[in-house]
C-alpha cells in the first residue's frame, strides 16, 4: 500500500479502528500504539487494496492479529518476570439535566459489563466487541477471525448468555 491509500483508509474508517483498538486494549496508550502499528503494518506490506471487498475488515483483522501477537509476547514476558498494572478509573462528567441516581445506576451497570467482558475468554470477547462496538456484520467478523459464520454466531450467543447470567447473579434485571 502507498501513503495515499493509507491516508484515505484513515479518513474513511480510522475512528472505527481506533475504537476497536481501545476496546481490545482497555488502555488508551496501548490502543494508540495498536492503532499506529495497524496502519504502519499496512503501509509496510505490498497489498493492493480492493475497495469492493470491504477493506475495513482487513484493517480490523490486522489490528486483531497484532493485538493477539502482543498479548502472547506479554504472556511470555510475564512468565519470565511478572509485573503489576494499576487500573485507573476514568471519571466522567454528568450532564446537568440527567437524574443523578439513574446516571449512577447506568454507570455501575456499564462498569459491571466491562468487568464481565474482561473475564470472558478471548474467543467470546472479540466477536462481542466487533459486533456491538464496531458494528461489524457476522460475515465481516467471520472474515476477520477466519472462522465460519456459524462459529461467530455461536460465540456471540454464548457471550451474551454469560453476560446476562452474571448480571442476573449480581442483581440486575430483576
Amino acid at each position: 500500500m502507498n501513503a495515499g491509500e493509507i491516508e484515505k483508509c484513515i479518513d474513511e474508517f480510522g475512528t472505527d479502528i481506533y475504537r476497536f483498538s481501545l476496546k481490545l486494549c482497555m488502555d488508551k496508550a496501548d490502543a494508540e500504539d495498536l492503532y499506529q502499528q495497524t496502519f504502519l503494518k499496512a503501509l509496510e506490506t505490498e497489498w493492493t487494496l480492493d475497495w469492493e471487498k470491504n477493506p475495513k475488515a482487513l484493517f480490523f483483522s490486522l489490528a486483531y492479529h497484532l493485538w493477539k501477537s502482543d498479548r502472547r509476547k506479554q504472556a511470555r514476558r510475564n512468565e519470565i518476570a511478572p509485573c503489576g498494572n494499576f487500573d485507573e478509573e476514568m471519571e466522567t462528567v454528568l450532564p446537568a439535566k440527567e437524574d443523578m441516581e439513574e446516571s449512577y445506576l447506568q454507570k455501575e451497570l456499564a462498569l459491571q459489563v466491562r468487568q464481565i467482558m474482561k473475564t470472558l475468554p478471548e474467543k467470546l470477547q472479540v466477536p462481542l466487541l466487533l459486533f456491538y462496538l464496531s458494528e461489524c456484520s457476522i460475515e465481516q467478523i467471520a472474515a476477520i477471525l477466519k472462522k465460519p459464520p456459524g462459529t461467530v454466531k455461536s460465540r456471540l450467543f454464548k457471550g451474551r448468555n454469560i453476560i446476562k447470567k452474571r448480571l442476573e447473579d449480581a442483581g440486575y434485571g430483576r
